[in-house]
């Protein structure tokens, strides 16, 4: 049997009660762009990754985590300026390369966003 590895999330979708409405917050609380692609399909882009947003009557709740550069401090600030209520954090977690400090939000779909850095290497040993 072949050695299968994943390597990284290429894209996952959201179904939304408003895509319009959701699109708008991605974009202003985590400043991801906007792109429409296909027959009016709509997506939200970050680095490498998007995510696809659909309409849904009843959508399922996810958990997203970003990693970001950026102290969680400062992400904190920028909530609270965005009148966004921090659910948790900052808390220790695990992430898929180890240790990460997380700080949680939701979506207007309550969805569950994580949004975590990874510790600084050290600069070896004294």
């Amino acid at each position: 049997m072949p050695n299968l590895n994943l390597d990284r999330l290429d894209h996952l979708v959201l179904t939304v009660r408003d895509v319009d409405q959701t699109c708008a917050f991605y974009r202003r609380v985590l400043g991801m762009e906007i792109e429409t692609f296909g027959r009016d399909r709509t997506a939200l882009r970050f680095g490498r990754h998007k995510i696809n947003v659909e309409h849904a009557g009843r959508p399922t709740p996810i958990h997203l985590c970003f990693i970001t550069n950026a102290p969680l401090a400062d992400w904190i600030e920028h909530l609270k300026a965005c009148g966004v209520t921090l659910r948790d954090g900052p808390v220790k977690r695990s992430g898929a390369e180890g240790p990460i400090d997380s700080i949680y939000l939701d979506d207007p779909d309550q969805n569950s966003i994580e949004v975590s850095t990874y510790p600084a290497p050290s600069q070896g040993k004294l």
